[in-house]
């Protein structure tokens, strides 16, 4: 079995709902408190496997292999073969196009907060001058 470009955009576009969904339940503020709570069990639990588990839930990386797994199994995608080969194929190939996605969306972000502190230091600093030619 090959690999067509139908199974590439497929794939690249199984990554974004992958992405988007292990990135907002480790970072965005709607899940904070589940967030909170899971670092909070994660660190303090007796268990190692309780530990684990709650771990899942704060690190995007591993939080995306259980997206992965949800979103073929609910879409039964495969590439390369046809059989649970290509499962787990499309499985690690869904989640690294995903991280690579989510490594792009924080960079883009960071650079956006780093815009936003350099605007809001050049308007500070606009204030100040006109703050001293009018005192």
């Amino acid at each position: 079995m090959s690999v067509t470009g139908a199974d590439l955009l497929t794939l690249l576009v199984l990554s974004l709902p992958v992405a988007a969904i292990a990135w907002a339940v480790t970072h965005e503020e709607l899940f904070r408190e589940f967030h909170d709570h899971c670092v909070e069990r994660s660190q303090t639990q007796k268990s190692l496997l309780a530990r684990k588990f709650f771990y899942l839930f704060t690190c995007e990386y591993c939080f995306s292999h259980y997206v992965a797994a949800a979103v073929l199994a609910a879409t039964g995608f495969r590439l390369v073969f046809a059989d649970w080969r290509g499962w787990i194929i499309a499985w690690f190939a869904l989640v690294w196009v995903a991280n690579s996605y989510m490594g792009l969306f924080g960079r883009l972000r960071l650079d956006i907060k780093e815009e936003r502190l350099e605007i809001s230091v050049a308007e500070e600093r606009q204030r100040r001058i006109k703050a001293q030619r009018v005192g």
